[in-house]
């Protein structure tokens, strides 16, 4: 019986792309999950997260999406999706794609929803080949498979964000929201990078700000 589990990185920052990644493995593998040290990325240091890593990809069938800050803005500015919806397409779309390789008997999700039952619904509607869905919070602290995925979807994002700095020579803290090195960097480039998601409140509140003070100065 193969068991797996989808989570995502990155739903909140207003910087970087929203990665979400699906890991499975044979049940009675679990356990080894565990012997490694595997547990929700949030609970692990960044420098044991990649040791981690490694170890979980040799041992689990996986598949990784990123969601660019472009596509998060294009599902947001579409009436009929919302953050939540665009997670369950997604990981439908994760399932589907390792149901290629392997035939998976249990799927884990971690609900971004307060509506479970609809949640589950949803993502159960898009999934060619049925497995069984479970839809719970926190589901990456209750079940080391989900633990598995947000660890490979963390360290993916960390590094794509590392990638950007580096690209750019640029430096803006985590990307989040809460992160003053982030909301400085934002008001100071916010209209010269597309690695921003414009649909934020925060982007739209520094922008907003910023083309008013321009106007009155004009």
């Amino acid at each position: 019986m193969i068991i797996a589990g989808v989570e995502e990185a990155g739903r909140g920052p207003v910087i970087g792309p929203m990665v979400m990644t699906i890991c499975a493995i044979e049940e009675e593998k679990i356990p080894e999950l565990k012997r490694i040290g595997v547990k929700d990325s949030k609970l692990i240091t960044p420098s044991n997260r990649k040791i981690i890593l490694e170890k979980i990809k040799n041992m689990c069938y996986h598949e990784t999406i990123i969601i660019e800050p472009g596509e998060i803005d294009d599902a947001l500015n579409n009436e009929e999706m919302n953050l939540n919806k665009l997670e369950g397409v997604t990981s439908a779309n994760l399932i589907n794609e390792l149901q290629k390789k392997i035939t998976i008997n249990k799927t884990i999700l971690d609900c971004p929803s307060n509506n479970i039952k609809a949640y589950k619904e949803y993502v159960s509607e898009r999934i060619k080949n049925k497995t069984e869905i479970i839809a719970e919070h926190k589901a990456d602290l209750n079940h080391v498979i989900v633990g598995a995925a947000s660890i490979i979807a963390k360290v993916t994002r960390d590094e794509i964000i590392e990638e950007i700095k580096k690209q750019n020579n640029i430096e803006f803290g985590s990307g989040y929201p809460s992160d003053p090195r982030t909301i400085d960097f934002l008001k100071k480039n916010w209209n010269k990078y597309d690695f921003f998601r414009k649909t934020w409140s925060t982007y739209k509140k520094v922008a907003m700000n910023k083309t008013q003070k321009a106007l009155n100065e004009y």
